[in-house]
């Protein structure tokens, strides 16, 4: 499958439907970044380590060299976006669906976003896909249950691994800093966080950037009649595109979200922002390394609150957490129902 940048261009100008999923699959990048890369900075920004302009900066740098350097050395979780679902052989219903299922993934991820909840974007493509795929097979059958079962994984991963690790790393930090100077420390974690916090954008562009890498070597595939992207390789100018996009997103929104999440979840110390941040990148590079789509909200938000329990469980703000658990608890069913709707409807008017 041709994917240069010659091609592609000629392919979206000549092909209506292709060129929506491109720009809908732009958009939902765009959204991702106004909804879901600010919880990557949203810890460092709160305990003024960095101002907003200077974080999303670095943010969107970092999200770029995160796709260009995990996807060259394993792109297996795009792999796991393309291959979870089956749309048929009837290519041109598949490209279809595909846009039926990034439509619903921008009226779910904006609406949720006006309320300043957290969504988790990567659930959101997931469930859109799914509902899409059972839309255009007309049952389950559209779904690969084997790779739609690291979706669970994941889910788990994020929640347990992410608690964990980040109860671990801030009682390690709190034990080898017991004889320092607050002010010595505080100056410390100042440059450790942001370190943390370029980290956790770093892997948040290697896991997202991929799946939508993946779903945009869909729709490519599709326009040239195939029903899979075995064999592609994903070219530099796409990683770009992508990552670039995303930069954008976060430069225009993502206030909202910061604040529930480095503000109004847990009241942190530097110390425990680092430790969030060192903690929800590590399982996000585990993750991504076995393939496993795993939200950066989801583990972010984990990890806060396994530091936050460090001290004290009354320290965590549950009702911000129960608001982002039933956010995340319809993210499935909403979203893949928004989307099998829209895609019984976009086959019928295409």
């Amino acid at each position: 499958m041709d994917v240069s940048l010659g091609m592609f261009v000629q392919e979206v100008a000549s092909n209506p439907i292709l060129a929506i999923t491109v720009l809908l699959t732009l958009g939902v990048i765009f959204v991702n970044g106004w909804t879901d890369a600010p919880n990557a900075i949203a810890t460092c920004i709160s305990t003024r380590c960095l101002k907003v302009r200077p974080a999303i900066i670095m943010s969107a740098v970092f999200n770029f060299l995160g796709v260009l350097i995990m996807t060259h050395l394993n792109s297996s979780v795009a792999s796991t976006i393309s291959n979870m679902v089956d749309f048929g052989s009837n290519t041109q219903m598949a490209l279809v669906a595909l846009c039926a299922a990034l439509f619903s993934i921008v009226v779910y991820s904006v609406g949720a976003s006006i309320f300043g909840i957290p969504t988790s974007e990567s659930h959101s493509l997931i469930a859109g896909l799914t509902g899409a795929a059972i839309a255009i097979s007309g049952g389950v059958d559209g779904v690969n249950m084997e790779e739609w079962v690291k979706v669970i994984y994941g889910l788990v991963l994020s929640l347990v691994l992410g608690f964990a690790i980040g109860w671990v790393i801030c009682k390690f930090v709190i034990f080898i800093c017991r004889d320092l100077d607050r002010r010595e420390a505080n100056r410390f974690f100042k440059y450790a966080q942001i370190f943390g916090a370029a980290a956790m954008s770093f892997m948040h562009g290697a896991q997202d950037g991929q799946k939508f890498i993946g779903v945009l070597f869909l729709g490519v595939a599709f326009c040239n009649g195939q029903p899979d992207v075995s064999g592609a390789v994903i070219p530099v100018w796409l990683m770009l595109l992508c990552s670039t996009v995303m930069g954008l997103g976060t430069s225009v929104g993502g206030e909202k979200i910061i604040k529930s999440v480095g503000m109004d979840m847990v009241k942190l110390e530097r110390y425990q922002g680092f430790s969030a941040d060192l903690s929800g990148a590590i399982c996000i590079l585990l993750s991504t390394v076995f393939g496993i789509p795993v939200s950066t909200t989801h583990t972010k938000t984990s990890a806060i609150m396994g530091v936050g329990a460090v001290k004290r469980l009354s320290d965590i703000n549950f009702g911000v957490v129960r608001d982002m658990l039933l956010t995340w608890v319809f993210t499935f069913p909403g979203c893949g129902l928004i989307s099998f709707v829209m895609a019984k409807l976009f086959m019928m008017w295409f």
